[in-house]
């Protein structure tokens, strides 16, 4: 019974149809044709689902999604205690540190222009840290144990206190090991000081995560222990028919692209590493199952703050019959756009507007659906006029495939870039053709201002010094601004895009940057090691900004996956297409597979800043670098003593 109350639903379902053995296979993988042969065990699935919430329920421990409320700009400041805790999440007993008693902690509210004041004491057994995400504040109070501060040890206390210049929606978690995993993060709130520009009548907190039962120490185990460990989805023999009917595709045209895969060490599903295999999915600490409601009345403007505080899950949100309004960008007020989907990336945060039929029916209900990018799983909850209401819940959509365009293989009206890879997928430096374009644009000496529109839109990949750390490197990066991303814009719905953020007013530290540098995001799956230009943290230099310099960074993946860089301290002016006055402001950005992505940075935040993937175990296996905003770049960092 345990083994079966641990899987997901789906993975439940052909745990029924497996046939009985000494113990479970590590090597065995669920095909669809699994799937199919296990819905016959519908029936038997519902009736043992509740056994597995009664085998879980315990009336002594408390359920996740208690979430409380705090204001840290009020008199005399707020208090956060951080203990390991058991929590009943979807009706199971889970080990999780709980922030006040929760997860996810309480929405911290502050208001913008007064100063916040926030005492953690460490109740847990180690050392711990909260990191602001988002925020703008001195380095020492950035919570990054090692760059900013020691960290918090255990039994002790620690006092943020931090003046408060912006507001938004934003968030908070730990940058301690695997914490966040567990539970330790919360969404953070902040008023703007004079009117926001935003109308709305009725305001929710939505904090997206994934948990699992499993010891996070161990997942990163098996991710670098096996490939694609939690991957069920492989194309395989078993399900090549379905394959085919997905595709259009024949037999043999199947079996050609799926060897032309093999030769190049790839896998077309490789979307996610963690999946619903492990997970369970989550909104405000409750599963689908479970059904959060969102309360709100006809004819009302609902403004629903979104924050992904997952640690490996993009999710794609949508509301069937109601659009949503996009306000707010990584807390930034941006032109108001109406869209039907949005893709949201970990840590990334979205502000949506939808407005509710004045109808006189009482028994009105809409599902929020936040469906993973992989398809394994999704998370769950109802607007609705009252508690206890449900709505037609969306069947999963197939999951997506890779693309050769996603390995920079683009067919472009000159060249056939399916040419461009060697075997085993390391791209081919010796030819040459007009496409050429600098690997490394030449240093301007702080002088001559870089163009700040019409940027190329491709760009030619250089040489291979990228090591054993990057065995995937398209020949050219191209800008995707356009692209919603894998397995979206292919229902007739509006795709929110990069391509559509436009910034509602100029931000301040506007100009043409005078610096630029190129940064490699690179990965090798097998042996799940992760970095920057080829290297992990602990092979790498720190990265120097002078300070106040305007600064441009070219992100350019070389891996197959999406990744979501975040810069602490300072924010990055993402180029979708606009320009100086318009472009976005954003802490968080996704860099899609083979993508050319800038982003130009006002470094005005003196000291040692971290710089990292937001995939925990992408940062943990080494996609992390330190940021030093120096005085000068043959110099030392300014205020560096912790």
């Amino acid at each position: 019974m345990t083994d079966y109350c641990n899987q997901t639903p789906e993975v439940r379902q052909a745990f029924l149809s497996k046939p009985s053995s000494p113990g479970p296979s590590p090597a065995y993988t669920m095909t669809r044709r699994d799937f199919l042969a296990a819905t016959g065990s519908a029936v038997m699935v519902s009736s043992l689902w509740p056994l597995c919430q009664a085998w879980g329920a315990d009336s002594n421990i408390a359920p996740a999604g208690n979430i409380g409320e705090l204001n840290a700009t009020g008199a005399g400041g707020i208090d956060l205690y951080l203990e390991r805790r058991k929590l009943l999440i979807g009706g199971r007993p889970g080990r999780a540190i709980a922030i006040n008693g929760s997860i996810p902690g309480p929405v911290i509210r502050m208001t913008e222009g007064k100063e916040a004041l926030i005492r953690v004491h460490n109740l847990l057994p180690e050392s711990t840290s909260i990191h602001w995400h988002g925020i703008l504040l001195p380095f020492t109070m950035d919570g990054v144990p090692g760059i900013s501060f020691p960290g918090i040890s255990s039994g002790e206390t620690f006092t943020y206190r931090f003046p408060v210049r912006q507001n938004g929606t934003y968030w908070y978690h730990s940058h301690t090991g695997l914490q966040e995993q567990l539970g330790h993060y919360g969404q953070l709130v902040v008023a703007p000081a004079g009117p926001d520009p935003v109308a709305y009548d009725v305001d929710h907190s939505i904090v997206l995560s994934d948990w699992t039962f499993e010891d996070p120490h161990r997942v990163l185990w098996k991710l670098k222990t096996m490939e694609g460990y939690y991957n069920f989805q492989r194309p395989t023999l078993a399900n090549i028919q379905d394959q085919m009917q997905a595709t259009g595709m024949t037999l043999k045209q199947v079996i050609d692209k799926r060897l032309a895969w093999d030769r190049m060490r790839m896998d077309p599903t490789d979307i996610a590493d963690v999946t619903g295999a492990t997970y369970s999915y989550l909104i405000n600490g409750q599963t689908a199952g479970e059904n959060p409601v969102f309360t709100a009345g006809p004819g009302q403007r609902v403004r629903l703050r979104f924050v992904n505080a997952s640690t490996m899950t993009f999710y794609d949100i949508r509301i069937p019959g109601l659009p949503m309004t996009v306000v707010q960008a990584d807390g930034q007020n941006i032109q108001p756009v109406e869209t039907d989907e949005l893709r949201i990336a970990v840590a990334e945060t979205y502000d949506v507007v939808v407005t509710i039929p004045d109808t006189q029916s009482r028994d009105w209900a809409y599902t929020l659906f936040a469906e993973t990018m992989d398809r394994s799983g999704y998370a769950r909850a109802t607007i609705a006029p009252r508690p206890g209401m449900a709505a037609a819940v969306p069947g999963l959509r197939r999951r997506p495939m890779l693309t050769m365009a996603d390995m920079g293989m683009m067919m472009d009206k000159d060249k056939d870039m399916n040419m461009d890879m060697k075997h085993h997928g390391h791209m081919d430096t010796n030819k040459k053709d007009d496409m050429d374009m600098p690997h490394h644009m030449p240093d301007h000496g702080g002088k001559r201002e870089l163009p700040t529109q019409n940027l190329p839109d491709r760009i030619r990949h250089g040489s291979a010094e990228h090591g054993p750390a990057s065995i995937t490197m398209a020949r050219t990066a191209y800008r995707r601004l356009d692209y919603p991303g894998a397995g979206l814009g292919n229902d007739g719905w509006r795709v929110l895009t990069y391509s559509q953020l436009r910034a509602l007013e100029r931000p301040y530290g506007r100009r043409a940057p005078t610096r630029e540098f190129d940064l490699h995001l690179t990965g090798n799956m097998h042996k799940y090691i992760w970095g920057f230009d080829g290297k992990k943290w602990s092979e790498s230099h720190m990265i120097r900004f002078q300070y106040k310099e305007r600064l441009r960074i070219n992100m350019i993946n070389d891996t197959m996956m999406s990744h979501p860089i975040h810069l602490h301290g300072m924010w990055m002016d993402l180029y979708a297409g606009g320009n100086l006055d318009d472009n976005p402001r954003k802490h968080t950005v996704i860099v899609q597979p083979a993508e050319l992505l800038t982003v130009d940075i006002f470094a005005d935040a003196p000291g040692q800043w971290a710089f990292h993937c937001h995939l925990l175990y992408h940062m943990e296996a080494g996609m992390f670098r330190t940021v030093a905003v120096v005085k000068d770049l043959k110099g030392g960092p300014i205020h560096v003593k912790v």
